[in-house]
């Protein structure tokens, strides 16, 4: 039961007023999405961190030390390759979280949901710090890696079925405005974590705890406010003038009904989508994590307008390649970000499965043509092929909500997506082992470092393959999975109310807001807007790095 003081937690208490501007959803979830987005940057702390004793230089731990007494010793540094497990529990929880609390998601509804996920999120940060403090690294696993990764499952997940709801006419681009958030969250972070840590650096410190608890005060704030922000409309709202165009209703892949959550894993469609999900992600994680090696091994001292192999430069062209690579990566951030809005959108004129179809087809082609524009030495092609690679893999994460909504039903959407984010968290670990591992073992072959990431292109471009079979054989989900008029009903009595009951409750419960003023709506999306445009600034300049 819910203590009295937290009533307004309830789902029945979100529900909109008459007159509430739908408009202003999409900046709630964009004010969650921006902060937990930035699991993305964490790494822009692995290097101060890995010098939190020795300060000016690390202060390696003996060689006897292994994994599990670096959780606990305090008088050597951490190595950055230890640190790297907290990105990967981030992912690793993301997508557990969000497969086991999807259902609870869908019956407490997103704004109680938003809140445990600012909570975890936010005070998993502040663990975290304190764990700086003591430099005890188990702490920064519970912390951010395992209570931070609960919140990001919850606050990802939380938005994506009232978004759905609030825009039945355009589903992919209501989603993609959310999803993009994420994306764009590290754009803001990191800059943000780098001008934080020169202000609180000293003498003695690195000035990453500080960084962490004031980031978590700011996170909380914006979190805060995007959750209690959160409506659902009444039952049977729908968009003024819009009905549901015929096209659409005779289209049997979107279906008027719903899929129980419970049924989810008993269905194939669920499992080619999750196929098409995880070879989507794992072919674009993991040229997004070597990105930067990748562009200065292949093309070395061509960055500089000089004819060296990478094993040919000295340290000063090294670093100014480094640079070079630095806008490079800031590059495909954008169009990670873009390609969410982008793709997405189309998608509601394309459909989801032709979507999919040009993700896979077009990326094949692109990452087949890697090779050779790498060989020919022609960067503007390598850059452009990546460019759109990324934007397809931020475009796939966007698009699969209105995917599932389209195949399942609108009414547990949130929960289903939960489950299919599992994909995601395969895909974390299945693309970079492919990229990372192909690569070693090409130089341990001995071919040239301009050449190690070919053989991976293409086993990339037959990840895209496999996701293209799994998408070509996704059909109209059979009627036996949909629920029955009278299950239907039971859910939504449990989830809240019966309609009857439940519109007793909106008179009581919200009839006393006011139309939402137009002005509010410009607000809310200043709020969110600002922050992002400062981060696509910073970006901008790194990138001009790049072109320089």
């Amino acid at each position: 039961m819910t203590s009295p003081a937290l009533h307004f937690l309830d789902k029945k208490h979100t529900i909109a007023s008459p007159g509430f501007n739908r408009w202003l959803v999409p900046p709630a979830a964009l004010a969650i999405h921006l902060c937990i987005g930035m699991a993305y940057g964490f790494s822009v702390f692995w290097l101060p961190l890995s010098k939190a004793i020795g300060i000016k230089e690390s202060v390696a731990c003996s060689a006897d030390i292994g994994f599990f007494q670096e959780l606990f010793i305090t008088d050597c540094d951490w190595k950055i390759s230890t640190l790297g497990w907290m990105y990967t529990l981030f992912f690793v929880f993301l997508g557990s979280s969000a497969a086991v609390w999807g259902s609870w998601l869908e019956h407490v509804g997103p704004r109680k949901a938003a809140v445990v996920s600012a909570l975890c999120w936010c005070g998993g940060m502040l663990f975290s710090a304190l764990g700086i403090h003591l430099h005890q690294f188990w702490m920064m696993l519970l912390g951010s890696g395992v209570i931070g990764g609960i919140g990001l499952g919850l606050g990802y997940i939380s938005p994506v079925s009232t978004l759905i709801k609030w825009f039945p006419d355009r589903r992919g681009m209501a989603t993609g405005m959310a999803i993009m958030g994420f994306g764009g969250g590290a754009m803001i972070g990191s800059p943000l974590a780098t001008l934080l840590m020169g202000i609180f650096a000293t003498e003695t410190d690195v000035g990453v705890m500080q960084t962490f608890i004031v980031m978590a005060g700011i996170y909380f704030v914006f979190m805060m406010g995007g959750a209690l922000s959160y409506r659902i409309p009444a039952a049977g709202w729908h968009p003024e003038g819009w009905s549901a165009p015929v096209e659409q209703v005779n289209n049997a892949m979107i279906t008027p009904h719903h899929v129980h959550v419970k049924n989810i894993f008993k269905i194939k469609q669920f499992w080619l989508l999750w196929g098409v999900l995880c070879m989507n992600v794992s072919a674009g994680i993991g040229v997004l994590g070597m990105s930067s090696p990748m562009l200065q091994e292949v093309f070395g001292g061509q960055l500089l307008g000089i004819a060296k192999t990478y094993n040919e430069l000295d340290k000063a062209e090294l670093a100014a390649i480094a640079a070079i690579a630095a806008g490079f990566t800031a590059l495909l951030s954008l169009f990670n970000i873009g390609g969410r809005f982008f793709w997405a959108s189309l998608s509601d004129k394309l459909g989801r499965k032709m979507t999919f179809i040009i993700f896979f087809i077009l990326g094949s082609l692109l990452y087949l043509s890697v090779s050779g524009s790498a060989m020919i030495g022609n960067k503007l092609l390598f850059v452009s092929a990546l460019c759109v690679i990324l934007s397809m893999y931020g475009g796939g994460f966007a698009t699969v909500p209105a995917y599932l909504a389209d195949l399942f039903g609108t009414q547990m959407v949130g929960a289903i997506h939960g489950r299919l984010l599992t994909a995601w968290a395969t895909a974390g670990i299945l693309g970079p082992v492919i990229v990372n591992y192909m690569r070693d073992y090409q130089l341990g072959l001995g071919i040239p470092r301009e050449q190690v990431y070919n053989q991976t292109m293409l086993i990339l471009a037959g990840l895209l393959g496999i996701g293209l079979v799994c998408n070509l054989m996704i059909r109209p989900v059979a009627d036996q999975w949909f629920m029955s008029a009278e299950e239907l009903a039971q859910e939504k009595q449990i989830e809240m109310e019966h309609h009857r009951h439940e519109e007793e409750e909106v008179g009581q419960a919200v009839d006393i807001e006011s139309p939402s003023h137009p002005a509010l709506v410009y607000l809310a999306w200043s709020m969110v807007l600002l922050p992002l445009s400062w981060g696509i600034y910073k970006t901008l300049v790194n990138a001009a790095k790049f072109f320089g």
